[in-house]
């Protein structure tokens, strides 16, 4: 009932009470579902009864005392202000009485003498004074209190008596027999309180939470409770623990432990038959089932459903909330629910349920009994990895590869379950490893789950048995099925790639892939091969965006993502691959897989190195790292610390470098690709240090081990870019330019980075005057390949160029631009060490790159070419030559650049107007 109908209750208690107070007896039965009030009523009228005069003497059943008699009678005696000589009388009556029931084993077998003498006792009473008698859950009283009461109900009219009864119908089959003496024809009254309607709640929760929040949450928290006060005031409850714990009005409903807990106050109350149906529907939300799960007829099972209903637990059939079957659940026995949820299994299982809903039953009940719970659990593991619920995927196969008795059966539940847990962390493989490799030994484990097994003892560094099972494999030969056979042929460019001391151990192979997916993985590991070991070819990067169109990161196809991203990368084509990544990102996102998160924000961090953008590269490596901790990471964990220390460096972040550096790495990692990237990323910290000799050492292990792998390509590690730096600070200019030419003669036109950097080192060993025309150069190539850090640094080295030939405001204009480029970058060293140039500043400040973003987009593409060439300290005849165009032409796209951004001489053009327009 909502709060009105609360009031015209307690206004008709009131009637009957001032009735009882004028001499004419009144009994009253105040009936409704579970915490609906029922009690409070009573607890109202017995204050009313005092401030009318009349004494109030209260009773409540319970269910631990129905089968003592005259126990609810008895709390009645003991509650009323009776003299001595009759509170003796009524103990003697209650004992004798007692002694009667239990002599008899029925409470039939009270004498009327006890009867009538007990009652007697509360009519004279209620003479001196008018009484109220109020007794509560009255369907929990003994039989010989309740033949008492009717006894007493039946003589209430002529007194001064009011006697009220409440009596919960929560779970309540019928009207009881005993209700009917209860309540006399003229003297007695019927109140049934329902529960709260939709503006009951919000009424009630304005008393409790105030009108803002009530508006605001009412409608909810009545769906929720389905109307209960109790529920309702739970909720209420969690609301404001909510509130306490965030400082912040929660958005929502929040169902908590306040919510739970009067979830089960309500069951407490209820027969043992109500909590064993509830405790059903928590199991299995089918309610045509119940009776079959928990062994009691649908007759019954449909009136507790509807009961739990009324009382506001359940609605369609199910609880209202989770947090209300969490609690039911929680309330069970281990031992009671694992067999709940097994016969659940089984009644799905023949009822056709989905293999989803099976397997969660076998999971929670721990056990596999049945001959077709593996492949239920197997099924059920390969749909959830399909929809990305990976952690549901290794439940379930950790449950089969328990029950499984079939030993290579076993063992390819338990590769599968390596390939499940390394979506989350690769760690958690390492414990499988011995068991499979056990399996392999025994010529169990066979086939693309040795691979499987190859790989992570790859990523764990344990390299020796990795060999094993490789040399395995090779020796096999011409007995491998077609799809490992194809399997094969993918790994062995994608151990060039990453493992290349154990490619040899691998056989050649021709054999073609049998699936779409596995054609893309074979197309992507030798993209990545060709281009670290040799020059890409043109069409490189349509290939790899092809692959990636096609891809989707199911099953086993990160190895194809981050092969085809990783070779657009290395190969010159940065920008591509930032796009694509961003999008992988987010689908490892959307999956919940932890560890494809990391990898490809590792690829992320590289793509962001290479464009320049070194605190993007730093978020990026240290998100890939929170996401997996070092220990996880196996060898790879050189990439990425190494992309860390390099944007850490390029920013001046030293102590952070110091930090990572400090870190223990597996001295494996020194053989696999990851090493690499790690020997480079420590010279350069050597060398931003000034400890050349070490960056050196660094830079040439690098070298040699990248010969002897037979992968020195300059887009993966630019070695002897690195180690000609290292040669220049040492004051050794010829070893440096020899380094430098043979960079570029490694470089193809599609590496513009490798090609503007080793133009750059090339200049720093040329005469003064030579020097700017290969800088230019050097910042045409880095600008178009979109690493603004790289291009920062040449067009410093070309300031310093200009001014050491007396070029003074030219040095000026392009150190401007040059600053710019660093302060964007973020590159701190760089920055301060041209703020250090005073006497290039020509007193002239440049626009910045934000501020003349927008004007650039309406740009030409004839002007923008234009622009951008003055931008870097072309002279309008060098532009002309340089297009093949005019210098008159030159100089009209110069002036309606100019107007268009708003800029009124060269120094205010910006330095990365080629990376503004592609944004724009």
């Amino acid at each position: 009932m909502g709060l009105i109908e609360r009031d015209e209750a307690l206004a008709c208690l009131d009637e009957l009470l001032a009735d009882a107070v004028a001499g004419r007896g009144r009994t009253a039965l105040v009936t409704g579902t579970v915490a609906t009030g029922k009690s409070e009523l009573l607890n109202v009228l017995a204050d009313r009864s005092i401030e009318r005069g009349a004494l109030a003497v209260t009773a409540t059943g319970s269910a631990v005392e129905r089968d003592m008699p005259l126990a609810l009678l008895g709390q009645l005696f003991h509650d009323a202000p009776l003299p001595a000589d009759d509170r003796d009388r009524a103990m003697s009556l209650l004992l004798e009485g007692t002694k009667a029931v239990l002599a008899g084993d029925d409470a039939g077998h009270l004498d009327a003498q006890i009867i009538h003498g007990l009652c007697t006792v509360l009519l004279e009473l209620a003479e001196r004074f008018p009484l109220a008698l109020l007794v509560d859950d009255v369907q929990h009283a003994d039989g010989a209190s309740l033949v008492c009461l009717s006894y007493l109900a039946r003589r209430a009219r002529p007194a001064k008596l009011l006697v009220v009864f409440s009596r919960s119908t929560f779970g309540a089959a019928g009207e009881p027999a005993w209700q009917a003496d209860l309540l006399r024809p003229g003297s007695g009254s019927r109140i049934h309180l329902e529960p709260l309607t939709g503006d009951g709640v919000r009424q009630f929760a304005e008393q409790r939470a105030g009108a803002e929040v009530a508006d605001r949450l009412a409608d909810r928290w009545h769906q929720l409770s389905g109307g209960n006060p109790l529920l309702v005031d739970g909720l209420i409850a969690d609301h404001r623990q909510t509130l306490a714990e965030t400082g912040a009005e929660p958005e929502d409903a929040v169902a908590g432990d306040g919510y739970a807990a009067a979830v089960m106050s309500c069951l407490h109350r209820a027969d043992d038959r109500l909590l064993e149906v509830a405790r059903g529907v928590a199991v299995l939300d089918d309610p045509e089932s119940l009776d079959s799960l928990i062994g009691v007829g649908s007759q019954q099972v449909a009136q507790s459903v509807r009961a739990l209903t009324m009382a506001g637990l359940l609605g369609m059939g199910a609880f209202r909330h989770p947090a209300a079957r969490a609690a039911v659940l929680a309330d069970v026995r281990q031992e009671q629910r694992a067999e709940l949820h097994r016969r659940a299994a089984v009644l799905t299982y023949d009822r056709g349920a989905s293999t989803r809903v099976v397997a969660e039953h076998l999971v929670n009940a721990s056990d596999v009994r049945e001959s077709w719970g593996v492949t239920v659990l197997e099924d059920a593991a390969r749909q959830a990895l399909r929809e990305g619920r990976v952690e549901a995927a290794v439940r379930y196969l950790k449950l089969a590869w328990k029950a499984c008795t079939d030993d290579r059966h076993r063992v390819r539940i338990m590769t599968t379950l390596v390939r499940a847990e390394w979506r989350i962390n690769p760690s958690t493989s390492a414990g499988y490893l011995p068991e499979l490799t056990g399996a392999l030994d025994k010529g169990v484990l066979r086939g693309s789950d040795a691979i499987v097994l190859a790989k992570a003892l790859l990523w764990h560094g344990q390299f020796r048995d990795a060999e094993h099972v490789l040399d395995h494999l090779a020796a096999q030969g011409g007995e491998l099925d077609p799809d490992t056979a194809a399997e094969l042929a993918a790994t062995r460019p994608w151990l060039r790639c990453t493992y290349a001391p154990f490619v040899a151990h691998l056989p050649k192979t021709n054999a073609t892939a049998a699936t779409v997916s596995a054609s893309r993985r074979l197309a992507a590991a030798r993209a990545l091969s060709s281009v670290i070991s040799s020059n890409p070819g043109p069409d490189l990067g349509d290939t790899c965006e092809r692959i990636l169109r096609g891809s989707r990161l199911d099953e086993m196809s990160l190895d194809t993502v981050e092969s085809a991203l990783l070779a657009l990368t290395y190969a010159g084509h940065a920008d591509k691959a930032a796009g694509w990544c961003d999008l992988f990102v987010e689908e490892a996102y959307t999956r919940r897989a932890p560890s494809r998160q990391a990898r490809l924000a590792v690829v992320r961090a590289e793509v962001a190195v290479r464009m320049g953008n070194l605190a993007g590269a730093a978020g990026y490596a240290r998100t890939a790292l929170e996401i997996m901790p070092p220990a996880s990471w196996g060898v790879a964990v050189g990439h990425p610390l190494s992309l860390l220390i390099i944007a850490s460096v390029a920013m001046g972040d030293f102590d952070d470098v110091r930090e990572q550096l400090d870190q223990p790495v597996p001295e494996a990692m020194f053989q696999t690709r990851y090493g690499l990237h790690y020997l480079q990323a420590r010279g350069r910290y050597s060398l931003a240090t000034d400890h050349p000799g070490l960056a050196l050492r660094d830079f040439q292990r690098a070298g040699d081990l990248m010969s002897a792998w037979g992968v020195d390509a300059p887009g993966l590690v630019a070695w002897r870019s690195d180690a000609a730096e290292a040669y220049l600070r040492m004051g050794r200019p010829l070893q440096a330019r020899k380094l430098a030419e043979e960079q570029l003669n490694r470089c193809t036109g599609q590496m513009p980075r490798a090609r503007g950097v080793g133009l750059r080192l090339l200049a720093a060993t040329e005469q003064p005057r030579h020097r700017p025309m290969l800088l230019r150069q050097a910042a045409d190539l880095l600008q178009n390949s979109g690493d603004l850090y790289e291009l920062a640094r040449t067009l410093t080295d070309l300031a310093q160029a200009y001014h050491a030939l007396g070029e003074s405001r030219r040095a000026g204009m392009i150190g401007h631009r040059a600053r710019a480029l660093a302060e964007g970058c973020a590159a701190v060293p760089l920055r301060r060490a041209l703020s250090q140039e005073a006497e290039w500043d020509s007193g002239e400040q440049a626009t910045p790159a934000t501020a003349v973003g927008g004007a650039a987009a309406m740009l030409s593409d004839a002007e923008r070419r234009v622009a951008a060439l003055a931008a870097v300290g072309y002279t309008n005849r060098e532009i002309a030559d340089k297009l093949y165009i005019t210098t008159s032409t030159v100089e009209q796209h110069l002036t309606r650049s100019y107007r268009k951004l708003n800029v009124t001489r060269r120094s205010d053009l910006p330095a990365n107007l080629d990376a503004t327009l592609t944004t724009a």
